[in-house]
């Protein structure tokens, strides 16, 4: 009887160890990596061209070629290589069409353009062991990544190599990489000595990084065919902000979303699921209640009057309409959270094997752009008990995103200063175009002509109703009037920084804020960057104001609405709409400043007008100038004899 279960114990423990290996080791043997490597005692890096022809359309200017080319990170080193990152210099226009086993550290999907050179983040095999834990196991020890795409100007027999290669993770160091023959670039990088770092040989996961929002994707319960995963976006920036957030990312195994708590797809849909493999392997289910089925879902906030809804809500930062605060204005609004029940497909159906999404991104209304990183293996997260009991319960597993902010190229603020002060009567508004320009401006207004100098009233009116006065403003003092006219600023949200008043041991500046949209606005901020006289701030009116620091140095003023007025009306019709202008909403503060801890400032000057202003943490487009208190004083030189010669006058007739 023991002879005859042998084998079926045998196979059955075979089973188990397979089930149980890592994605990893599912990949195809990896190949002998180059003899050059046998020299490295720490990180080596390469990259082959392996294959370019020439590719349609035919343009003897930025003629286009197919490259295919392959990618090798080897670690030789007596540490684990955590969450590899490489960067690779691309330097001929290259448009990438695929990448196996790496993504774009930047959460960028293939295809897209890496121009100006990128980061590949490891997926599925995000970390690289030592040959000491794997006994020369090259499976575990390397990953080789295949790239295919499409380069310009390079044509065979020359090769599109790349300027340089690099190994992207903290604490290394890579020298200038060498050139083996025409097509094969290598650099050796070994650990950094001068560098300190938190992390330590021994632990099991990376430590948690700062940035300007984090995104904890935490898998609280798991099952053989799904799991339940919270996800946490904390803002971390004491200026950033999100209005209406949405959130994306690409799932990489067909997995789906059952039913979620705390948000909710913007499409729910799950016909790519019916028509679809998934539809194939759960044949039985009624896919008429599941959210989502995209590949790549983008999940919305619920309103507030769904926190305590018993199906959708009763989830922790839940249901916030979408805004999320930065922690000076409000440390409690400053997190979002929600839970969903995810769907697996085979070969993944084990309760131990999670792939997390890929490619995140997340942005606003009126907000500043964020970059998100690739996900990373961090310890499990802790959160309260559901019990009630003073203890903590752990999750399953987690991985944490780090998004920054940051400016895509070509893109354009959404809002914008105009400057005056009490010593000019005329206004410096916004740059023409200062949030892009019209599609179609042949025959309506100059891109390109700078804005035109305004009287103080223009201000309250939209740029449409504007350009009588402009012309009128021009015409009366002598100053440019350019045909075409200049297009407008075509912000939604305008500021004007006035300077008020200047004495000998202080000075005021009175702050207006504009929106030209007909969204309003509850809980707006605003902040100003004084780089020279911030030391002096004394306090603002009629809103609350405090001094914050960013990049270390106290040198900007955070700035909200009272209790009562911390909402900033849309746009709405005048009194008679059919002859009076828009009206826009309008906020106003007075704001004062000491010279005690100041005596040199030069307030009429450049230390008297913010370096940076922001709206909802979005940077705004400065003026390239400032007022300036020439005219007045000539003005006054001017005057002098013509009031002598009148007081003269005066005298000789009496």
């Amino acid at each position: 009887m023991a002879s005859t279960t042998r084998p079926f114990i045998f196979a059955l423990a075979l089973l188990t160890i397979y089930t149980s290996l890592p994605l990893s080791l599912s990949q195809p043997t990896a190949e002998a990596p180059s003899p050059a490597a046998d020299s490295c005692n720490g990180i080596f890096v390469s990259y082959s061209y392996t294959a370019g022809r020439k590719i349609p359309p035919t343009d003897p200017t930025n003629q286009p070629y197919r490259f295919e080319s392959v990618l090798t990170v080897l670690n030789n080193a007596d540490v684990d290589l955590k969450s590899w990152k490489v960067f690779l210099g691309f330097q001929h226009h290259e448009y990438l069409a695929s990448a196996e086993n790496a993504v774009l550290a930047d959460g960028t999907a293939y295809p897209g353009s890496v121009e100006n050179g990128t980061v590949f983040a490891g997926f599925p095999q995000t970390d690289l062991k030592t040959a000491i834990k794997t006994a020369g196991d090259l499976n575990q020890m390397q990953v080789q990544v295949k790239l295919l795409g499409t380069q310009f100007g390079v044509a065979p027999p020359n090769v599109p190599m790349p300027a340089n290669i690099s190994l992207a993770n903290d604490g290394f160091r890579c020298p200038k990489p060498s050139m083996q023959g025409k097509s094969v670039m290598e650099v050796c990088c070994v650990v950094d000595a001068t560098v300190k770092t938190n992390i330590t040989v021994d632990e099991e996961f990376l430590p948690r990084q700062n940035g300007d929002l984090s995104i904890m994707y935490d898998v609280i319960r798991t099952y053989g065919s799904s799991y339940v995963a919270q996800v946490t976006i904390a803002n971390h920036n004491s200026l950033g902000r999100l209005d209406s957030w949405k959130l994306s990312w690409d799932w990489m195994a067909q997995e789906f979303i059952n039913t979620m708590r705390g948000a909710y797809p913007s499409v729910v849909d799950s016909s790519d699921c019916i028509f679809g493999k998934q539809g194939q392997y759960w044949g039985d289910k009624d896919f008429a209640k599941v959210l989502s089925c995209k590949k790549r879902p983008t999940i919305i906030d619920l309103p507030l009057e769904m926190t305590n809804n018993t199906e959708l809500g009763l989830i922790p930062y839940c249901c916030r309409n979408g805004t999320i605060l930065p922690t000076t204005m409000d440390a409690s609004k400053s997190k979002s959270s929600f839970q969903m029940e995810v769907y697996k497909m085979p070969p993944n159906i084990n309760r131990s094997v999670i792939i997390p999404p890929q490619n995140w991104a997340i942005n606003g209304s009126l907000n500043p752009d964020y970059k998100c990183g690739p996900p990373v293996r961090v310890s499990p997260s802790q959160f309260p008990d559901a019990s009630g009991l003073p203890v903590n319960s752990t999750a399953v597993a987690s991985w944490q995103v780090v998004c920054n902010i940051t400016q895509a190229k070509g893109a354009s603020p959404r809002c914008c200063v105009s400057y005056s002060a009490y010593f000019n009567e005329s206004v410096i508004p916004c740059k023409t175009c200062a949030c892009g320009c019209p599609s179609n401006t042949a025959q309506t207004c100059s891109t390109t002509a700078p804005a035109m100098l305004l009287p103080p009233d223009s201000l309250l009116v939209p740029f449409v109703n504007r350009s009588v006065k402009a012309k009128a403003w021009a015409d009366l003092y002598h100053l440019p009037n350019p045909n075409p006219t200049p297009c407008g600023d075509n912000c939604g949200v305008s500021i004007n920084w006035h300077l008020l008043s200047d004495y000998s041991k202080g000075w005021t500046a009175r702050v207006t804020l504009f929106n030209w949209d007909e969204t309003s606005f509850a809980d707006w901020f605003a902040a100003v960057q004084l780089d020279n006289a911030s030391p002096g701030f004394e306090k603002m009116y009629s809103f609350n104001a405090t001094l914050v620091e960013t990049d270390e140095v106290n040198k900007t003023v955070f700035m909200q609405g009272l209790e009562g007025l911390n909402y900033l009306v849309g746009e709405v019709d005048g009194k008679n709409p059919a002859k009076d202008p828009r009206v826009p909403g309008k906020q106003q503060s007075v704001i004062s400043f000491t010279k005690k801890l100041t005596p040199k400032i030069n307030v009429a000057g450049k230390d008297g007008f913010p370096t940076k202003v922001f709206f909802n943490g979005e940077e705004c487009s400065l003026p390239d100038i400032i007022p300036s208190s020439a005219y007045r004083r000539s003005s006054a030189i001017w005057m002098f004899p013509v009031l002598l010669m009148l007081a003269v006058f005066m005298l000789m007739q009496q």
